[in-house]
């Protein structure tokens, strides 16, 4: 089956320029990248041409090559990228049109192990939380070793079997003709895919993939004095490798919510209350509420509105080491809105007392509304 034409399969034209290619590719990959179409052996097909084609066109040298001599002068069978766009590059292809392949199977990737995925996931937790710790299960879907074929991808009682036509080698040679003349390439094996293996009989619960799709409940551990967006990695916990690969990590982004009485400033927590005028000029002894529940603070006489006071190790604990922060306690002094007649008075008292003129209107609304119609 002949290739396809590189400018065809991202849908650009010939005089398209960079950033009309790479915004093709990235709405392909998009649209075929195996985890959108898991299970599907067309999209997966498509995911690899599409990143061959963006390896070639999107390398100015590349591009150049294949202009000129179209898929004859790429050599090696192309640039073909894996899932990261890694492809061969440089002298590599050189060395592989004129002696052979180096051991890479299909797209360019080791067909040796490799690790998983990493998975990301966002959990929001509460102030209180993030200052003392959790712990909690959280449920995540990831890609799992499919259990009953033990991730061989054949079925039970059965192995998968020696590719006839690379015989296990996961490469084929192929000669071309070019420009420059004949030369034998390197290619990936169409019968396997580059694996070196076939599967006769496919394992019935994954259909020869050797990985599910599962929810999968994890145990996570969250340390006291995490603070917004803290990243916590727990290791070997994301999607599955593959060829017997290591799974990949998972990292748990943590949002902390925001709480009504307590803002944080590094590991400090800071509050505000309010006392009445009366409280702030004679002082004594307040209620306080802290992380831990509620503490007497006492204030002085004269305290003024805006004054903070600190509780020693009454804020969050330090995330790498011992000890916790302190909590400041501002002071916001309330002026009453309404007085009575008996209150008003032993102000103007006070006053007086301290040398201040007062100058008061006493007059209620309605006496202010006789007077001025003369009733």
């Amino acid at each position: 089956m002949s290739k396809r034409d590189y400018y065809e399969v991202l849908g650009v034209p010939k005089n398209a320029n960079e950033a009309e290619i790479k915004k093709a590719y990235r709405k392909l990959a998009r649209q075929y990248h195996p985890d959108v179409n898991p299970n599907n052996p067309e999209a997966e097909a498509n995911f690899k041409e599409v990143n061959e084609a963006f390896e070639a066109l999107s390398n100015s040298e590349k591009r150049a090559q294949y202009d000129q001599f179209g898929h004859a002068g790429m050599g090696a069978g192309g640039f073909q990228g894996g899932a990261n766009g890694a492809g061969f590059g440089g002298f590599g292809d050189l060395f592989d049109m004129f002696f052979g392949g180096s051991g890479f199977g299909m797209g360019g990737q080791p067909r040796g192990p490799q690790k998983g995925a990493d998975l990301r996931y966002d959990m929001e937790i509460s102030f209180e939380e993030a200052a003392f710790g959790l712990e909690t299960d959280i449920e995540i879907p990831r890609t799992e070793e499919c259990p009953t074929c033990q991730g061989t991808g054949a079925a039970a009682g059965t192995h998968p079997a020696t590719c006839p036509k690379c015989r296990g080698t996961g490469q084929i040679q192929v000669q071309q003709n070019t420009a420059f003349g004949r030369f034998v390439n390197v290619r990936p094996c169409d019968r396997c895919e580059g694996e070196g293996k076939i599967i006769e009989t496919p394992c019935r619960d994954c259909g020869g993939q050797g990985r599910l799709r599962k929810y999968r409940k994890i145990n996570v551990k969250i340390p006291a004095g995490v603070d917004n967006g803290s990243r916590l990695r727990v290791s070997r916990e994301g999607e599955a490798g593959t060829r017997g690969g290591p799974a990949g990590d998972l990292y748990v982004y943590i949002h902390v919510k925001t709480h009504k009485l307590f803002e944080r400033h590094g590991n400090d927590v800071v509050c505000e209350i309010q006392v009445s005028f009366v409280q702030a000029t004679l002082g004594g002894e307040l209620e306080v509420p802290t992380l831990d529940g509620k503490v007497e603070l006492k204030i002085p006489e004269g305290t003024q509105s805006g004054t903070s006071f600190r509780i020693k190790g009454r804020g969050i604990p330090h995330l790498r080491g011992t000890g916790r922060g302190d909590q400041h306690v501002r002071v916001k002094v309330m002026t009453p809105k309404k007085l009575s007649d008996r209150q008003r008075e032993l102000l103007v008292e006070f006053a007086k007392a301290g040398g201040e003129e007062i100058h008061t209107d006493d007059k209620g609304f309605i006496k202010k509304v006789k007077d001025a119609f003369g009733v």
